[in-house]
């Protein structure tokens, strides 16, 4: 009869495509492990691995039967996770995702609230680009993730949790300095610097570029949300910047000004999303209401007195 474990051994062989690292990797002899993987193929009745000198294949049947296998060995993670959650409420871990242009402005405000709600909760973060954390959802090597909509997608579940504005901030010097607020056809002569591709935030902002009229800065795309906010503190060119990144401390001072939209308010909304088949589904509902229940001045940073590099905290 076809065990769990036999399905670990085989899920093991395709991730390392070797039988010694698949071995070492689920802590048995490689002889063992390769015994039980003839034992699977002869209970199956169909060859799932082709044997070579220094790598393995698997064979069309095998890539069946190793999607497959997780596929069950992940529901059997869920049934044990929901058998424990049941003896033992808001306890345990969660892992939980984060894209790198809102983990560090997002984290330090929704971290500590999780904390006081569910204190015996260890939270583990994992901070990665949007298709990254939607395959290790998947997968289930993720609880549960913060991703800007939409998330295309029909085994996860997205529960907004609130509307994020975009500001454009310019350097002191810039045209558009002379003013606090602007309308979208007001960035048509304007070139705006951009982050590389990968990131869902690039998207986003060149939805409001295909809107406007406006163009991408062709020489120069940046790493991160940091990396485009000192070039305008520089004065190199003019960015969009998501509200959280310009909330708090060291925005910038005298060398970044900051506009908000008036008419069409470009904006990216954001979810948290998990597996629709989850048994966390309850825990990370009232996750999902300790983020609903941020400030609303966490999103409107300008009225908070951080137009021309006010701080918004004074010491």
């Amino acid at each position: 009869m076809m065990t769990l474990r036999e399905l670990q051994y085989l899920i093991a062989l395709a991730d390392h495509r070797n039988f010694r690292r698949a071995a070492e990797a689920c802590h048995v002899s490689q002889p063992t492990l390769s015994t039980q993987i003839r034992k699977l193929e002869d209970e199956l009745g169909v060859k799932l691995v082709e044997r070579a000198p220094r790598r393995v294949m698997l064979t069309p049947a095998g890539q069946d039967a190793v999607e497959r296998a997780r596929r069950i060995l992940h529901e059997v993670a869920q049934m044990q996770e929901a058998a424990r959650r049941g003896q033992e409420s808001e306890a345990g871990s969660l892992r939980l995702g984060v894209f790198p242009t809102l983990g560090p402005y997002l984290l330090p405000h929704v971290v500590p609230r999780i904390r006081d709600r569910f204190p015996r909760l260890e939270l583990l973060l994992f901070e990665e680009k949007s298709d990254a954390l939607v395959s290790r959802l998947i997968q289930g090597s993720l609880d549960a993730a913060f991703l800007a909509l939409p998330v295309h997608d029909t085994h996860l579940h997205a529960e907004l949790l609130f509307e994020e504005p975009f500001l454009v901030a310019v350097p002191p010097g810039h045209p558009l300095a002379a003013q606090d607020k602007l309308t979208l056809p007001e960035l048509r002569h304007h070139n705006l610097m951009l982050l590389e591709d990968g990131h869902c935030l690039r998207d986003q902002a060149l939805e409001v570029c295909q809107l406007s009229g406006a163009r991408e800065t062709s020489e120069f795309r940046g790493t991160s949300l940091e990396t485009l906010r000192q070039m305008v503190v520089a004065g190199v060119g003019i960015t969009l910047l998501p509200a959280l990144a310009v909330q708090g401390k060291g925005q910038g001072g005298e060398n970044l000004h900051l506009l908000e939209f008036v008419d069409s308010r470009p904006s990216r909304q954001i979810a948290l999303v998990w597996r629709r088949t989850s048994a966390l589904e309850p825990l990370l509902r009232q996750l999902a209401d300790v983020c609903k229940a941020l400030p609303p001045s966490l999103f409107s940073p300008l009225e908070a007195g951080q137009r021309k590099g006010e701080n918004a905290y004074p010491d």
